[in-house]
């Protein structure tokens, strides 16, 4: 294997500019969630290019490329849509310029994260190089619409497209480490029910935003006592967004809501979530609901699912976690960071929903995830590139 490791370095080391290069042309193209058209189309022409034996698209927008026939499935997911900019006054460089300097790519998208799709287009152009001839189909898939609804497009892959891969990395930013999990999340909408009055006299009425304003406070509670996890960590709820309403600014507000993203440690389920919850609300005229996703993809397609993403880890001695360990020590000399991601990604289908094991391991430090200045380091898109065709050989 020593020989391969050479041959996959060597290589990743002779396309840096190649990679470099698309990435910075798929940043320059501005790809929100379900507007990914035109990114998803230099994808899929960045695939072809390399020299892919399949590139399609599916019906939900998801570019899939593929190598090989093997009877295995090696699937490579990156998603392509991208958080928009914010406050364009917070960077100190065009957020779509994909410049190539001091030996960063800049731009929204780098790290979060069409680095992993850029440097997985390197890695099939290196296996077919090489001449990879293992049992193994690998599929790099650029995918959509991740940031609004995390797993929605392996959702479709699997159940509409019957993709349903042995093994998953997703190429989310993992600063170089390799990661098997991370907290789950859904997000809960909490409903409350008054009767409006005059506001002369309230006592007629029923106030709806003192009724939520008593679960508020005791949701703050609910945090500090919910459980932890030695590896994933602590489960959280937070109250992210309220709302009320009322005939008119005199009177008693009849209607209010808030908005809850409530973060799952292992061990907590989406029953045990929505039971808290009520048990807090018991008594009042409440009701606490699972937000449902459904919006049209760019192909115009409409898709959805519940707002539930599952928890997921994968133990550290599963051989879907040691391969990679296998090809980082072969490729890098040294031993690799085994973590997790604070975040979500699309493993919460993957794994969470579909159990098919996953890891994490992609270019760019995740500090830099919706933030401005957003910029991902050449070399580690050089070792991404490395490790994923060299994941495919251990696998």
């Amino acid at each position: 294997m020593n020989e391969i490791f050479s041959k996959i370095n060597a290589l990743a080391e002779k396309y840096k500019d190649y990679t470099a290069n698309n990435l910075s042309k798929l940043i320059k193209i501005k790809s929100i969630s379900m507007n990914e058209k035109d990114v998803q189309l230099e994808l899929k022409r960045q695939m072809e290019e390399a020299g892919f034996d399949e590139v399609r698209i599916d019906g939900l927008g998801n570019v899939i490329g593929r190598i090989g026939n093997g009877k295995r499935i090696l699937a490579i997911d990156g998603h392509m849509d991208t958080v928009d900019v914010g406050n364009i006054d917070n960077w100190t460089f065009d957020p779509f310029s994909g410049e190539i300097k001091d030996g960063y790519v800049h731009g929204r998208g780098t790290v979060d994260q069409e680095g992993g799709p850029a440097a997985a287009v390197t890695s099939g152009k290196i296996l077919k190089e090489l001449g990879f001839d293992k049992d193994l189909t690998v599929y790099v898939v650029g995918s959509v619409m991740e940031e609004d609804c995390d797993g929605l497009c392996w959702k479709y892959i699997v159940e509409e497209e019957k993709l349903i891969p042995d093994f998953v990395i997703s190429t989310e930013p993992t600063n170089l480490n390799i990661y098997r999990g991370h907290r789950g999340r859904m997000e809960i909408v909490v409903k409350f029910r008054g009767v409006s009055c005059h506001g002369s006299a309230p006592e007629r009425g029923k106030n709806a935003i003192y009724m939520a304003a008593r679960a508020a406070l005791e949701i703050e509670k609910l945090n500090e006592r919910l459980g932890t996890d030695p590896f994933l960590g602590k489960g959280s709820v937070t109250i992210s967004e309220i709302k009320s309403g009322s005939p008119s600014l005199c009177a008693v507000a009849d209607y209010a809501q808030f908005h809850l993203d409530r973060r799952l440690t292992w061990g907590e389920t989406k029953e045990s979530a929505v039971s808290e919850i009520e048990e807090i609300v018991k008594g009042m005229d409440a009701t606490v609901e699972i937000l449902y996703y459904e919006e049209l993809a760019y192909t115009g397609l409409k898709y959805g699912m519940e707002k539930y993403y599952p928890t997921w880890k994968i133990e550290e001695g599963e051989h879907v976690v040691q391969a990679g360990v296998q090809a980082f020590e072969g490729l890098f000399n040294k031993k690799p960071l085994i973590d997790k991601w604070t975040f979500s990604t699309n493993g919460i289908a993957t794994n969470g929903m579909y159990k098919i094991p996953t890891i994490g391991f992609g270019p760019g430090n995740e500090v830099l995830a919706h933030a401005p200045d957003e910029k991902v380091l050449v070399s580690d898109l050089v070792a991404a590139s490395a490790f994923y065709a060299a994941y495919a050989y251990m696998i």
